[in-house]
C-alpha cells in the first residue's frame, strides 16, 4: 500500500489540510473510512453523508478505488476555487445548492475549528466534494432535469462510460485551475453562448425593474400619433429591437420604430406587419420573469441535445412550427411547418431519414382511422370518393365499398386498410421523407397550404407539414448528380409513385424550444409554450436534486 502521508505532503509539494488536522485521525484511518463508504455504496447503491444524499453511487467507488482510496482533495486553495465553481453554476442556469454547497462550506468552517477531526469527517468531506464536482459535470454536459420522466418517448441518449467519468473527474481535479478546465470544456456551441448571455442581460433587467407595461388602446399603425409611442420605444430598447435614434416627433410612429416593431414580432414568431395589436402588445407585456424562465428552461432542453450533435441534421422546432436543415455546419433549408393539434402533439424523439417517396399513396393510420376517417365514412360513404381513398383487404385486394355493411366497423374490429390516391389531393401532398419510427411520424408536403400564413400551426395530426418540401429534397439529392429541382417537378407532375434511398441517412431531430437563438442576429426569440412542457422542466430545475432512492432490497 502507498503511503498516503508521503504522497500527498512530498509527491504534490503542499502543505495539505490533512497534514495540519490528522493528528486526531492517520492518512491510513482517513483511507479506511473511503474504502469502507465505497465498499457500502458497491453493495447498496446508496450512502448518505452528514445530511447529505451522495449521487455518483457509480462513479465514485470506481474513482476512489483507482486512487487506492486516497483523499482527492489536499490544497486548500483548489478547494476554495472549487466553491467558487459551484457558485457560478448560477450563471449556466443551474442552482449552487444542488451541489453540496451549504453543507461544503459548514464542513469547511468546522474543519477549520476542529483541532483532531476524525477520520469520518474527513472522509466525508473530501467525498462530498467529489460528489458536488461530478454532479456538475453531470448537470454541465446531460442537464439535471431526467428528459425520459418527463416524457416516455425521449430517445435522444448520450453514453457515459463510467471509467471515462472516473478518469475525468480526476483530470479536473489535477488540473491547476479547475475553474479554467470547466471553461475550456464546456460547450462553445452559438446556443450555449448566447443563452447565458440572454440569461444574464434578462436577470439584470430584471433587477432593474423589468420593462414598462403598454396599456391598451385602439391598434396603431405606421404615421400614427399616440401617447404610448414613448413607452413603447423604451420597451423595444431594453431588448435591442430598437436600435435608432430618439424620434424628434415623440408621439408619433415613425419609420425606425416600425422596423423595430417587426424585429420584435419576428423574435416572437409573430407576423411582422408593423401593426401594434393585440397579440403584439401581449408579447411586449409578457414580464421579464417569465423571459428568465423560459430561457432556464430551454438551456436545459439544449444540454439534453446539444453536446455531440452532428455537422448534418434535420432539426424541427415543434414549438416555433419551423424546420431546417443543416449540412457541413450550414443551414441549407428552412421552411415553416405544421405541427400535431394539441390533443395530437408531434412526440419529441430522434431518427434516421431514410428514403423520400414522390408522389406517395397514404394509407390511413389507425388513430386517424378510429377517430375522423371511419365516423366520416358511417356518416356519409361519398366521402371515400371525394377524397379519392380506397378500400384495400390484407392481399392487397381493392374492395367495393358499397357492399360492406359499415355499421359493424369500428377501429378495434376493421379488417381493411384504407388508402388514398397519390396527386394533390393527398393528405401526404406531393412527397413525403421516411424517418422509421414507432409513432408513424414523418415529414411531408400537404395540400392546407393557407396554413402556413396562420402565426399558429398546429393543424396536423402529429407529421410534420413542410411549406417547402421539394426544396428539402433537391438539397438532400444535391450530391446525385440525376436530381435537380427540374428533375423532381418532372416526376411530381407524371403522379407516379417512387422512392428514392438517400446514400447516407440524416439524422432528424424533432424538439421542442420556447426560447432560442435568432438565425439572423444574437438576439433570442421566444415562443409560447403550445403543448404546455415548460412548467415541469421549470418545477425540476427549482427542485432539490435528488438521486432517485433505491431500496436495500432492490
Amino acid at each position: 500500500m502507498l503511503n498516503t502521508k508521503r504522497f500527498i505532503l512530498t509527491t504534490l509539494g503542499i502543505i495539505s489540510i490533512y497534514s495540519l488536522q490528522l493528528f486526531g485521525a492517520s492518512f491510513q484511518e482517513v483511507q479506511e473510512v473511503i474504502r469502507a463508504r465505497a465498499e457500502y455504496v458497491q453493495e447498496f447503491r446508496d450512502t448518505y453523508l452528514q445530511d447529505e444524499t451522495i449521487s455518483g453511487v457509480v462513479v465514485l467507488p470506481i474513482f476512489y478505488e483507482k486512487r487506492d482510496f486516497m483523499p482527492a482533495w489536499t490544497e486548500r486553495e483548489k478547494i476554495d476555487h472549487f466553491l467558487d465553481l459551484i457558485e457560478s453554476m448560477i450563471l449556466e442556469g443551474l442552482n449552487p445548492k444542488d451541489y453540496h454547497q451549504e453543507e461544503l462550506i459548514r464542513l469547511r468552517e468546522e474543519l477549520k475549528n476542529t483541532a483532531n477531526p476524525s477520520a469520518e469527517l474527513i472522509a466525508d468531506y473530501d467525498i462530498t466534494l467529489s460528489d458536488a464536482l461530478l454532479r456538475i459535470f453531470y448537470h454541465l454536459f446531460f442537464g439535471k432535469v431526467d428528459p425520459e420522466r418527463l416524457d416516455a418517448n425521449w430517445n435522444i441518449y448520450t453514453e457515459i462510460d463510467i471509467n471515462d467519468a472516473a478518469g475525468w473527474l480526476q483530470s479536473a481535479i489535477d488540473s491547476p485551475d479547475i475553474n479554467k478546465y470547466f471553461a475550456e470544456k464546456k460547450s462553445k456551441y452559438r446556443f450555449f453562448i448566447l443563452m447565458r448571455q440572454a440569461l444574464a442581460k434578462y436577470r439584470a433587467l430584471d433587477v432593474e425593474g423589468g420593462w414598462p407595461v403598454i396599456p391598451p388602446g385602439e391598434t396603431l399603425k405606421p404615421g400614427m400619433e399616440d401617447s404610448r409611442i414613448p413607452l413603447i420605444r423604451e420597451r423595444l430598447i431594453l431588448t435591442d429591437d430598437y436600435k435608432g435614434p430618439n424620434s424628434s416627433d415623440e408621439y408619433i410612429y415613425d419609420e425606425v420604430l416600425e422596423l423595430a416593431i417587426k424585429h420584435f414580432q419576428i423574435r416572437q414568431g409573430l407576423n411582422p406587419d408593423g401593426v401594434i395589436g393585440k397579440n403584439t402588445l401581449e408579447e411586449m407585456n409578457v414580464p421579464v420573469e417569465k423571459r428568465i424562465e423560459q430561457i432556464l428552461v430551454n438551456l436545459e432542453r439544449g444540454r439534453w441535445i446539444y453536446r455531440d450533435i452532428s455537422d448534418n441534421f434535420i432539426l424541427v422546432n415543434i414549438a416555433s412550427f419551423f424546420a431546417e436543415y443543416v449540412k457541413d455546419g450550414e443551414i441549407v433549408w428552412k421552411s415553416r411547418a405544421q405541427v400535431g393539434k394539441d390533443y395530437r402533439q408531434t412526440p419529441i424523439f430522434k431518427a434516421d431519414l431514410q428514403y423520400i417517396v414522390f408522389n406517395p399513396t397514404w394509407t390511413v393510420p389507425p388513430t386517424i382511422m378510429a377517430k375522423d376517417v371511419l365516423p366520416a365514412i358511417k356518416k356519409d360513404q361519398s366521402y371515400l370518393k371525394r377524397k379519392k381513398m380506397k378500400v384495400i383487404d390484407r392481399k392487397g385486394k381493392i374492395i367495393d365499398p358499397a357492399k360492406l355493411d359499415w355499421d359493424k366497423y369500428n377501429s378495434q374490429k376493421f379488417p381493411y386498410m384504407i388508402r388514398q390516391d397519390p396527386g394533390p389531393h393527398n393528405a401526404l401532398g406531393r412527397v413525403k421523407f421516411i424517418f422509421p419510427n414507432e409513432h408513424f411520424v414523418f415529414l411531408h408536403d400537404t395540400p392546407s397550404k393557407a396554413l402556413f400564413n396562420r402565426e399558429s400551426r398546429a393543424f396536423s395530426s402529429g407529421c410534420i407539414r413542410a411549406e417547402d418540401p421539394f426544396g428539402l429534397a433537391e438539397k438532400l439529392l444535391d450530391d446525385e448528380k440525376k436530381w435537380n429541382r427540374d428533375k423532381i417537378m418532372e416526376l411530381i407532375r407524371s403522379e407516379k409513385t417512387k422512392t428514392v434511398h438517400l446514400k447516407t441517412p440524416v439524422p432528424v431531430l424533432l424538439l421542442y424550444a420556447t426560447a432560442f437563438p435568432a438565425y439572423e442576429d444574437d438576439i433570442i426569440e421566444f415562443r409560447k409554450d403550445i403543448y404546455n412542457r415548460d412548467a415541469a422542466i421549470l418545477k425540476g430545475l427549482r427542485d432539490t436534486f435528488r438521486r432517485k432512492k433505491r431500496h436495500v432490497a432492490e
